[in-house]
């Protein structure tokens, strides 16, 4: 063993041991980082973190909202899609602070008192944002604060969004009642703008009518002026005519007519007594003359002539007279009572005309004044009828406006109703879900350090694994000087046992892996075959290091591995440094890895990467390998000593 493996910096033989702690050593560091490292989310409870509720409940609608509360559970109680949680401990003020400071809980969620008023403030007139505090200690791990911080927000989200839910339930709610109110609005504005237009109508038609009215009460204060004038006159002829009547009643009555009509119907009932005895005398003498002697029959008979015959009166005999008489008599007497009853019925009636006569006065007198005031008022009504016109006019434009504006109101609310929507109690759950948490990521897993941290932590382990090599191997031989062997040869014998090496630390990266993610067969085969080729081109390449710049070559190693490390981690990083880390070994390895284990795709031209990193390490072992074949005297001493 000591003649085929040399040690580096000193001439001791290399021992088993060494050989097995250079083999083991990446498969230890990948195990470790991989254990402690990969998917921490699977090991939360292994973090302590406390919780301070100092939220205040509030009411609503008659129920106690306890939100901080509710908060509090769900952190306790963890997600579904975690296999964990962190180890909760529910506190106060004082015991949080103190657990803080001496280590016991890595993390504080603090809940303050307004949390619940804030979280439903949505209700009211000044909403507010709720807010939690995330406190971590002072030493707490790298990632502590960003787990912490994901688990609380996680919780939030998931409260904040079931309070979204509940608020936007409500709206989509509210729409479909807006929507049913607006929809009775819209039906009772047809109505409305119905009962507009016939009030426009009608409207209209009373200006038409009050335009007539004001038209011919303009014209009725002339005919009651008129009216006035016609019964003033009529009084004034009425009066005329009652004393007319008075003076004509007063004459009626004549007292000389009355008494000569009296003395008429005395004379001729005297002129009838005496003609009737003068006609019975004559009559006696008739007949005394034709019994007396001495009388003529001629005498005699014109005595009878001239007394006439009682049978048939004639003119110019004493029967006759005295049948004139009697006849006269006979309506003379009646004739003069008839004047007199004449006189006093006429006089009556004049008085009782006169009568009539004044009180056709008065009526006319007070005809006159009401016709006065009619023409008064019929000015003030033709006034009020030209404004109640020019007012009808106005209100006819103002209904007509009224229906325009009811009709677009109606229009207005049919619009409004068909771009409200409608939502079932179902539809208005499931829409307020989707709006409450409308993007959903999906293919992001748990796995705190993504899909990359395998290959990464395994490339790093390889890549350390091979410093490890050549600091516990040398990396050109000491006998270089005085071989017989080819450079070549040289280089080869150097680089074999590290390449072993390298290849066991390759299967045994792989098999500390598969342990702790049992992934596929089938990927992890060729993620084990990359590890084996990794370590086995590391372990060139670190060689190539430590023969060309001999001691800080491996301090280039180191660096190259932290550089991998820090670009691996975050894409955060300084483009400057991603750039460089591009261009070194550890990249095609990295990238071959990932390859193998996810769909990112690079293994080939991993490989080959890879491939030529280990090549031209090669070639630069063996440039230095026959650069150290070229000495003094004195080295030839030396190299022939060793």
């Amino acid at each position: 063993m000591s003649t085929f493996i040399e040690r580096a910096r000193n001439r001791r033989p290399v021992t088993w041991l060494t050989l097995i702690g250079v083999l083991l050593l990446p498969a230890l560091i990948g195990g470790v980082l991989v254990v402690a490292l990969y998917n921490p989310v699977d090991q939360l409870d292994n973090m302590t973190a406390a919780i301070v509720n100092n939220d205040e409940p509030v009411t609503l609608n008659d129920q106690t909202v306890p939100l901080g509360r509710q908060l509090t559970a769900g952190l306790v109680e963890g997600s579904d899609d975690l296999e964990s949680n962190l180890d909760w401990t529910i506190t106060n003020d004082e015991d949080a602070a103190a657990g803080l400071a001496d280590g016991s809980y890595a993390a504080v969620i603090t809940i303050p008192e307004n949390f619940s008023a804030a979280a439903t403030s949505t209700a009211g007139d000044d909403p507010e944002q709720a807010t939690i505090e995330v406190t971590t200690a002072p030493d707490a791990r790298i990632v502590d604060e960003a787990i912490t911080a994901q688990v609380t927000q996680t919780a939030a989200s998931l409260l904040g969004q079931q309070l979204s839910e509940t608020y936007l339930e409500n709206v989509f709610v509210g729409f479909t009642s807006l929507n049913e109110q607006l929809g009775e609005a819209a039906s009772g504005a047809h109505d409305l703008a119905d009962g507009a237009e016939t009030a426009s109508e009608g409207a209209t038609s009373v200006a038409e009518g009050t335009a007539s009215a004001a038209s011919g009460a303009a014209e009725l204060p002339s005919a009651a002026t008129q009216l006035a004038q016609g019964a003033s006159s009529i009084a004034d002829g009425a009066g005329q005519l009652g004393s007319s009547l008075d003076s004509a009643a007063a004459q009626v009555v004549n007292e000389e007519l009355r008494g000569a009509a009296q003395q008429s119907a005395a004379n001729a009932a005297s002129a009838a007594d005496q003609t009737s005895a003068v006609a019975s005398t004559l009559g006696g003498l008739v007949q005394e003359c034709y019994t007396m002697s001495g009388a003529t029959p001629a005498f005699c008979g014109e005595l009878a002539a001239a007394l006439g015959d009682q049978d048939a009166p004639a003119e110019n005999t004493a029967i006759g007279a005295a049948v004139a008489a009697g006849t006269a008599s006979a309506y003379a007497a009646p004739t003069s009572d008839g004047i007199a009853n004449l006189m006093s019925s006429t006089s009556g009636g004049l008085q009782q005309a006169a009568a009539g006569a004044r009180e056709l006065q008065s009526g006319a007198s007070q005809l006159s004044s009401g016709a006065s005031q009619l023409s008064n008022g019929a000015a003030s009504l033709s006034s009020g009828l030209s404004q109640l016109s020019d007012g009808t006019a106005s209100l006819a434009d103002g209904v007509n406006q009224l229906a325009d504006g009811t009709n677009s109101l109606a229009d207005g609310l049919d619009t409004a109703v068909e771009q409200i929507p409608t939502y079932t109690d179902a539809e208005a759950t499931t829409l307020a879900a989707v709006v409450a948490d409308p993007v959903a990521a999906e293919g992001v897993g748990t796995n705190l350090f993504g899909a990359s941290a395998i290959p990464l932590l395994s490339a790093l382990a390889l890549w350390f694994g091979g410093l490890a090599s050549f600091i516990a191997l040398q990396a050109v031989s000491r006998r270089a000087l005085v071989s017989r062997r080819s450079s070549a040869a040289l280089a080869l014998r150097s680089f074999a046992p590290a390449a072993a090496i390298g290849a066991g630390q390759g299967f045994l990266v792989a098999a500390v892996v598969q342990f702790a993610a049992s992934y596929e067969w089938g990927e992890w085969t060729l993620f084990a075959l990359l590890c084996v080729a990794v370590g086995v081109a590391f372990a060139a390449i670190n060689q190539a290091l430590v023969a060309v710049f001999g001691g800080i070559g491996r301090w280039l190693s180191a660096i190259i591995g932290v550089l991998a490390l820090a670009t691996g981690v975050v894409s955060t990083v300084p483009p400057l440094l991603t750039q460089i880390a591009n261009y070194m070994p550890v990249a095609p390895a990295y990238n071959a890895m990932l390859g193998s284990l996810t769909s990112a795709g690079g293994v080939t031209a991993g490989i080959v990467g890879l491939a030529a990193w280990a090549l031209l390490a090669l070639i630069a072992t063996i440039i230095a390998t026959a650069q150290r074949r070229k000495t003094s005297a004195h080295g030839v001493a030396e190299a022939s000593l060793a």
